[in-house]
Order: C-alpha cells, then sequence, then structure tokens
C-alpha cells in the first residue's frame, strides 16, 4: 500500500475522530475531530478529512463506531450516520475495509498503552500488564455503558464484545434495591445503563430522592456532578454512582475471567479521577463473597490515554495492511 494511508476513525453521537495509523510502528498522527451533523454522511466527513490534512487516498480502512457492528455495518443509534464496509469500499477504494464496536477498538489498544496511560485505582501502583498470555476487561460509563474484553494469546490479540451494558442490573444493597423499585415503576426493563451511565444519572438522583423523600428539580448529568457541595442528594449520587460502577466492574471480571486487569475508559471517570478513586468503587469490586481473596488481586486501572479508540483501530489498521 505504498503512497497510501491507513485510515482510522473513532465515531460517536456528536464527534468523529480521524487520524492516519503509523506504518512503521503502533500509534497514529494527523488527527482531527469532526462534528457528526457538520456532515451528511460518514463518506463526507473522511473526504473533508483527507482533503484538510493532505492525505492520500486510504488504502486500508479501520474505523470504531459507537454501535454493535451487524453484517458489516454500523446503523449509529446516536447520529444520522450509516456506515457499512461495502460503500466505503465502493466510494473510496481501499483494498481492506473494517468497522469495530468502539469499545472493540478500545480493547485492541490496551497492550498498547505506555505507563502513563493509565492510573490504578486502588492498589497495584507498579502494574504491569503480562507480556505473554493474558486476559483483561475494560468498561466505561459516557452517555451509555461501554464493555468488552480482551485475551492475548502469544502476538494474537482476541477481543470479546457485545451489548453488555444493557445486561439487566443486579443490586446488592438495600438501598440499590429501593432504587431499583421506584426505576421500575418508570422503565419496562431496568438495565446497568439506567444506574451506571450519563443518560441515567438524572434517573437515580429523582429516584435517590424519592427514596430519601425529598424534594428536587431534575438536573443533568453534569449539573449533579457540579453541586455535590451544596446538594446531599447529589453528593449521594455520585457516591452511588461509583459504587454501582465498581459492581459492574467486578461482575465483569468474574464474567470473563479477567484475572490480569479490569480497565475503566470514558468520559465520566476520566473527569472526576479523585471522586473515583476516593469512592467505594474498589470496596464494591472486591466484595464478591466467597470470591473476594481472587478479586483482591486484580488491578483496576484508569485510563488516561486521549484516543484510545484510535490508538486500537490503529493496530487494526496495520493489521489489514500487513
Amino acid at each position: 500500500m505504498k503512497g497510501q494511508c491507513l485510515l482510522i476513525g473513532d465515531i460517536g453521537g456528536t464527534n468523529a475522530r480521524f487520524a492516519q495509523a503509523s506504518i512503521d510502528a503502533p500509534g497514529f498522527h494527523s488527527p482531527l475531530e469532526l462534528q457528526v451533523d457538520q456532515f451528511p454522511t460518514a463518506y463526507d466527513a473522511i473526504r473533508h478529512y483527507l482533503d484538510e490534512t493532505g492525505a492520500p487516498p486510504p488504502g486500508a480502512i479501520c474505523l470504531a463506531a459507537a454501535g454493535p457492528v451487524i453484517d458489516d455495518a454500523v446503523n449509529m443509534t446516536n447520529n444520522h450516520w450509516d456506515i457499512s464496509v461495502a460503500a466505503l469500499t465502493e466510494r473510496l477504494g481501499a483494498d481492506a475495509v473494517r468497522l469495530l464496536n468502539d469499545f472493540e477498538a478500545i480493547a485492541y489498544s490496551i497492550p498498547f498503552l505506555a505507563d502513563s496511560d493509565s492510573a490504578a485505582i486502588g492498589p497495584f501502583e507498579d502494574f504491569r500488564l503480562n507480556e505473554g498470555d493474558c486476559n483483561v476487561a475494560i468498561l466505561g460509563p459516557g452517555t451509555g455503558l461501554g464493555i468488552a474484553g480482551l485475551r492475548r494469546r502469544g502476538r494474537l490479540l482476541v477481543p470479546v464484545t457485545g451489548e453488555g451494558g444493557h445486561v439487566g442490573f443486579a443490586p446488592e444493597t438495600g438501598l440499590q434495591i429501593e432504587l431499583l423499585k421506584v426505576l421500575r415503576g418508570k422503565f419496562d426493563r431496568v438495565s446497568r445503563e439506567r444506574f451506571v451511565a450519563g443518560s441515567g444519572l438524572p434517573d437515580v438522583y429523582e429516584a435517590l430522592a424519592v427514596v430519601r423523600g425529598k424534594s428536587v428539580t431534575p438536573l443533568s448529568a453534569a449539573e449533579i456532578f457540579a453541586e455535590t457541595a451544596s446538594n446531599s442528594v447529589a453528593a449521594e449520587t455520585v457516591d452511588l454512582f461509583f459504587e454501582m460502577l465498581g459492581q459492574v466492574a467486578g461482575d465483569l471480571a468474574l464474567t470473563l475471567g479477567a484475572l490480569d486487569g479490569v480497565f475503566v475508559a470514558g468520559g465520566i471517570a476520566k473527569r472526576y479521577p479523585e471522586i473515583l478513586e476516593s469512592s467505594r468503587f474498589r470496596a464494591a469490586f472486591e466484595n464478591k463473597g466467597r470470591y473476594r481473596p481472587m478479586m483482591e488481586r486484580i488491578a483496576t486501572r484508569l485510563i488516561l490515554h486521549d484516543q484510545p479508540g484510535l490508538l486500537g483501530a490503529a493496530y487494526v489498521a496495520r493489521e489489514l495492511a500487513s
């Protein structure tokens, strides 16, 4: 693919980030962030990126998108783009095109994170990912709740992806049971995302006010975090949020056998690292009954890398071109 670029992208509901994968080493260069609503299609955004950066035609394309990949296509749930391998191949003439779920791309990034690209949540400050075989899990609360796993066997990387954020929520305390009762009066089904995601935080806030017998004005997720110092319900909601994130992270470690580490991604955790570290996240993570001794041995890490999705997509693009 001499004279061509390895085009990569990480597309969410609001922003689309494009870059070019480095050919000779893991990583990427020439990143550019675009607003999805400024472009009718993904092709138009890609064409704009190529023109703006002066990049040559793409020989390989790997795009990560916030949604399930079905039949080599993604129908974005939070924006108007529909993306397919067939359409991109036809319109851009690339030799190889691959679509990834956004958390599949983050999973691919884990082996390539530098020491400074993640931080300990709890113990294991001197964490090092096993250089040989390993098994890790990744979850991230943003607008929704993304979940994935990664198995490494020698040089082979095998991501494990699904829609784990939509698994039913399992309460572990009396208060959580009461909150679940309130939310079940509002929704036909209560998934993890109703508790552990930015979109669900306002509902938890209002449900907690009902349980505590207090009257509150509806707030957005950002407003809830902003009012923790002056609003007792907001402060308790944030405490619960990170406690329940720890519960779900522990459940994921048990489900995937992720003994080599659990990584937390997503904008919410990254914006509030001090609150996360001082919260009951780790205590809830370890609170798995007879399996507590095993849980205590598993490191939990906060991903600090600015664009882990692009880093993972860069790895896949290089594999496509090899």
